[in-house]
């Protein structure tokens, strides 16, 4: 039996396919997929990612711990206070949080926020990991990671 789903052009859905094959659902565009017999409390685990990365994508908005950060405004805040991020450094931490524990290499980092063709080195997204870390140092709700050889992440505390 085949289900169709019609659905305006402009909503986003998130689904998770629960098969007995492997990451060929991938191919067809879905966000997740569990191979089956599905385990009920991951199949719950992935659905409160997929709505917390939802909630992200339309809200824009991320808190974690005492620090929240605003990307329609570009803005940053810790325990309510202002903080002064560049657009790069403002760029790296959201995308940093957007996926805690997701490492990022430098080379993905300096594609997305450098632009592909920069002259600009690998070690220049270190040098902004290090003004992150410094400004965000009053944060509590996470740490940002070195991944020797890697890159960078964000974990959760």
């Amino acid at each position: 039996m085949i289900h169709i789903l019609v659905v305006e052009d402009d909503v986003k859905l998130n689904q998770i396919v629960c098969t007995y094959l492997n990451d060929r659902g991938f191919q067809l565009g879905i966000d997740d997929y569990m191979v089956k017999p599905v385990e009920l409390g991951e199949l719950l685990l992935r659905v409160r990612a997929l709505l917390r990365r939802a909630n992200i994508e339309t809200e824009r908005k991320i808190t974690v711990g005492n620090l929240q950060l605003d990307a329609d405004a570009m803005s940053a805040e810790v325990d309510g206070e202002e903080i002064s991020l560049t657009t790069r450094e403002f760029n790296i931490i959201y995308k940093l949080l957007s996926y805690p524990k997701k490492t990022f290499s430098r080379a993905q980092l300096m594609d997305e926020f450098w632009g592909i063709d920069s002259g600009t080195s690998l070690r220049a997204v270190d040098v902004y990991v290090t003004k992150l870390r410094d400004k965000l140092s009053g944060c509590d709700g996470f740490k940002i990671v070195t991944v020797r050889g890697l890159g960078y992440k964000a974990v959760l505390q």
